[in-house]
């Protein structure tokens, strides 16, 4: 089964996505991850990667394309895949059409309030990277990491008006993506607004919308 993952930057989707690629046996794939694996063996794929990211420009759709149908011909997806970050656009939507058959599209969702709430209370620490978030994952002692003790911080592009920011940007881009998949009849909205102690709920939604 090869399932695409879309949601917007806070909804909850790598949360779920992982849940999704452990009770399923399917690979998660993140095309950030993949270029960075090319790179990493230095593939030629990788290097043409490099070059752009290198410059700052965006990586062309036909080289992302080449790593994602080197990546599905792997053994761990012989019984499908999760997609992660691709496609972004109609044109990448259809150059993925003519490499893979996607069986559904779950588009996470959750109202902006949420998942400012979300982002804007979460603080990381510098010196291990653990999460934590003001409310929900306190530390417990304010402003110092439970496991390192080291200092607890707020990324610059999870404050509160750039999340906002970065929500607006994602609905502007993420539309014509949606209502393609919509068209297709794939698309597959969840909603992801309650607390990830409502995960199992979720999840057996996902598994029954699956046909699982």
């Amino acid at each position: 089964m090869n399932i695409i993952a879309l949601g917007a930057p806070g909804v909850g989707k790598g949360t779920y996505t992982t849940m999704l690629e452990e009770q399923l046996h399917l690979p998660h794939i993140s095309t950030g991850e993949m270029f960075r694996e090319n790179m990493r063996n230095n593939t030629p794929l990788g290097a043409a990667a490099k070059q752009y990211m290198d410059s700052g420009q965006w990586v062309p759709d036909d080289l992302t394309i080449g790593m994602l149908q080197e990546r599905i011909k792997q053994p761990d997806c012989r019984n499908g895949f999760i997609l992660d970050g691709f496609p972004r656009t109609i044109p990448q939507a259809d150059a993925l059409k003519k490499i893979a058959k996607i069986d559904a599209v779950l588009n996470f969702t959750a109202p902006d309030k949420v998942i400012l709430d979300r982002l804007s209370g979460r603080r990381t620490c510098r010196k291990c990277g653990a999460i934590y978030h003001i409310r929900n994952v306190p530390p417990k002692t304010e402003g110092v990491c439970d496991r390192c003790g080291g200092e607890l911080y707020q990324r610059e592009d999870e404050k509160e008006e750039m999340v906002k920011i970065r929500l607006a940007e994602h609905e502007k881009k993420a539309a014509p993506l949606v209502g393609y998949y919509r068209g297709e009849g794939l698309l597959h909205d969840v909603d992801v607004s309650s607390s990830i102690s409502e995960s199992a709920k979720v999840i057996a939604g996902i598994r029954k919308i699956l046909g699982l």
